[in-house]
């Protein structure tokens, strides 16, 4: 099936037909230690991007990475330099609607943008490296397009990337969702359905179908994406997608009765716990009795079996799930914008 037409394609021939050759002209030094491409943030990296993706920072967009001393010393010099050479329209686009004020090109240091990411400016070396990485923000680094990058730095990284979890990283992640599905998920699902709590069971619920979400991930080798594509990215999946689909579609509907969502928690343990075992991840056992206080705690019998086999060295390590290191970045980014360019990057208008 080919794959359907995005912005991604567009920004491609800008940076052949008009890009790359103006760097050639005026920093044929610097270009030779850039790496360029669409990467980082946005649906578009993953061609996701449709009529909704267009209301913000959208727009043709080459995003170029030079090393951070290059950066400190040229970026300024660099982009000054396409900013007054850059065309305002390219096949009808008016390009000062793009996605930077240098008309859809983004500088940055290689380094920043692999600190602001994975919280390192080099590929993980040791096991706690790769679980300090947040698994969402890795598809930051990993998906996309890189067009251009003769030194092959940020390409180096992508391709340890992209080669996926050292085994016993993946079953520290796996014995670490397997803990909070089970013991934070669907026991405490089962409890505050006993006790009324709707508000705790909502929050909860959600939550332990996220982490199931992820197991599936997990499973199948792929990494999880940011939370709006996991949609889209489940249904991916080439073995644990098809197995799961009809939880993941039915268990979130309003009217779908809390009961039948714990009942749906509970088969998609079983389907997890098949999973592993049909993996030789953990040993064959026999089929348990659901719990009438406390649910169906399977996936921490898992969690046993998991964790005795992770290497000492990371058997304590908590894996890194939020983008703590993104928001870092994010929250000196929007400390140094003027209020009212803050309003309008979030398309807050004065209500008539």
């Amino acid at each position: 099936m080919a794959q359907k037409r995005s912005i991604i394609d567009d920004s491609h021939d800008f940076w052949n037909e008009v890009v790359h050759p103006l760097l050639q002209v005026h920093f044929p030094q610097e270009a030779a230690q850039m790496a360029a491409g669409v990467f980082g943030y946005g649906s578009e990296v993953l061609r996701l991007d449709d009529e909704y993706s267009t209301d913000h920072h959208f727009g043709l967009r080459v995003n170029i990475l030079l090393p951070e001393t290059l950066m400190a010393a040229m970026g300024a010099e660099i982009e000054d330099g396409l900013a007054a050479h850059l065309p305002q329209v390219w096949r009808g686009r008016e390009l000062r609607e793009g996605y930077t004020r240098t008309k859809g090109v983004a500088l940055a240091s290689l380094e920043h943008h692999l600190r602001s990411t994975i919280g390192l400016d080099r590929a993980p070396q040791t096991l706690a490296d790769w679980l300090a990485i947040p698994e969402e923000d890795i598809t930051h680094i990993v998906a996309g397009e890189v067009w251009h990058d003769p030194s092959a730095r940020f390409s180096a990284v992508r391709i340890a990337l992209q080669a996926y979890y050292p085994e016993p990283v993946r079953l520290r992640r796996l014995a670490h969702w397997s803990r909070y599905f089970s013991g934070m998920g669907v026991y405490a699902l089962k409890r505050a359905l006993l006790r009324n709590n709707t508000l705790y069971a909502s929050t909860t619920f959600a939550r332990s179908l996220r982490w199931g979400v992820q197991m599936a991930f997990l499973l199948d080798r792929t990494y999880y994406p940011y939370d709006k594509w996991m949609t889209e990215m489940f249904h991916r999946l080439p073995r644990m997608g098809a197995r799961l689909a009809h939880i993941v579609d039915e268990a979130p509907r309003l009217t779908t009765g809390w009961q039948r969502k714990l009942d749906l928690l509970h088969e998609m343990s079983d389907i997890l716990d098949a999973a592993m075992v049909e993996d030789g991840l953990i040993a064959p056992h026999p089929r348990y009795e659901v719990s009438a206080t406390s649910g169906y705690r399977l996936l921490e019998s898992a969690y046993a079996d998991l964790i005795r086999q992770c290497p000492a060295e990371i058997r304590g390590t908590v894996p890194q799930w939020e983008q703590v290191h993104w928001e870092g970045f994010h929250s000196e980014f929007v400390a140094g914008v003027d209020q009212d360019d803050w309003r309008r990057m979030l398309l807050l208008e004065e209500a008539e």
